[in-house]
């Protein structure tokens, strides 16, 4: 992490990529920062600005326009919040914002305007969080989010998994990260004996958006984590100019599946403010994934899903036969 590109120009550079960019990016980095491993950029075309990867992280001028419908908080993150960085949606499960840190800085996240600083469980070392968790029965499942909670090291992230361990009515722990596909050498051994010494379930939902970031060190780190005993899932967003192709999106299902791991989410675009650019409407949405399941087996169909604030669980857009 510590060698990651946060310099537009950089990026510019190493990709052989017009200079034309660069001011647009230089604005757009100034609103939401610039951040990428080096090992992702390797990932991606030189001279190709249509890289899939490449307009993943490229801040564009794009970014600096105002769209009605596009808002800092497009999910009702802010009204779910409660106290010591926990968000409360869903029934029988609850999230916790374990840090703002990322291994990367995808365009299109819906916590790019996050206020990081006020919501956060890592303050007062996760004291206030577990003694929420811990009063509250009716939940089963807890979330590690954030940011990104494999930015953690090992140290915290096991007292953090010891202290979940020891409250009995929690089963399952969900861990959602990106690091695990652009910064696959943060699977290392300390992080498997965290997980393989906990009692709970482990599930680990990765997020990969194209077959082109699954290369072989994915494929490793993946391997890794499968070995541990978790159970692994992947949820994508559907981006325009990145995979709003049936068959980009069909590749992905496969080489996933390939690598142990079972396609979860197509997510729609959360409404965010800045990502408007990578919008695919409903309805062309759904084209998309019933042409997925035409070609797939159901098991490899992820569900489309959009969010809706304050709503009761996601909202399921796409059904199999």
């Amino acid at each position: 992490m510590r060698d990651s590109i946060t310099d537009p120009e950089r990026l510019l550079e190493m990709l052989d990529l017009p200079q034309d960019l660069l001011p647009g990016a230089q604005r757009a980095a100034v609103l939401f920062g610039l951040r990428v491993p080096q090992g992702y950029v390797a990932r991606m075309r030189r001279r190709d600005a249509q890289d899939p990867l490449l307009r993943q992280v490229l801040p564009l001028h794009a970014e600096t326009a105002s769209h009605p419908n596009f808002r800092r908080d497009a999910v009702g993150d802010m009204a779910a919040r409660r106290e010591g960085g926990i968000l409360h949606k869903y029934h029988g499960r609850a999230l916790l914002i374990t840090t703002g840190a990322c291994a990367v800085h995808c365009r299109y996240c819906f916590r790019r305007h996050f206020p990081y600083n006020e919501v956060n469980a890592a303050r007062a070392s996760w004291r206030s969080a577990l003694a929420q968790i811990a009063a509250d029965e009716s939940l089963e499942e807890i979330i590690l989010s954030g940011g990104d909670p494999l930015s953690l090291s090992n140290t915290r992230l096991q007292s953090l998994i010891q202290a979940l361990d020891g409250i009995p009515h929690v089963q399952r722990l969900r861990i959602h990260t990106r690091t695990a596909i652009v910064l696959p050498q943060r699977v290392d051994t300390g992080l498997l004996h965290c997980l393989q010494s906990s009692r709970l379930q482990i599930v680990v939902v990765v997020h990969a958006n194209h077959a082109q970031e699954l290369d072989d060190n994915v494929a490793e780190a993946l391997g890794r984590l499968r070995a541990s005993g978790a159970c692994l899932l992947n949820q994508s967003v559907l981006l325009r100019g990145v995979n709003d192709d049936s068959q980009v999106l069909i590749d992905l299902s496969k080489h996933l599946f390939k690598l142990g791991v079972l396609p979860y989410y197509l997510h729609l675009l959360d409404k965010v403010e800045g990502a408007e650019h990578f919008d695919v409407p409903e309805q062309d949405a759904r084209i998309l994934w019933q042409n997925m399941a035409a070609g797939l087996p159901g098991y490899l169909v992820p569900k489309l899903a959009r969010e809706q604030a304050g709503g009761a669980s996601k909202i399921l857009l796409g059904h199999l036969e």
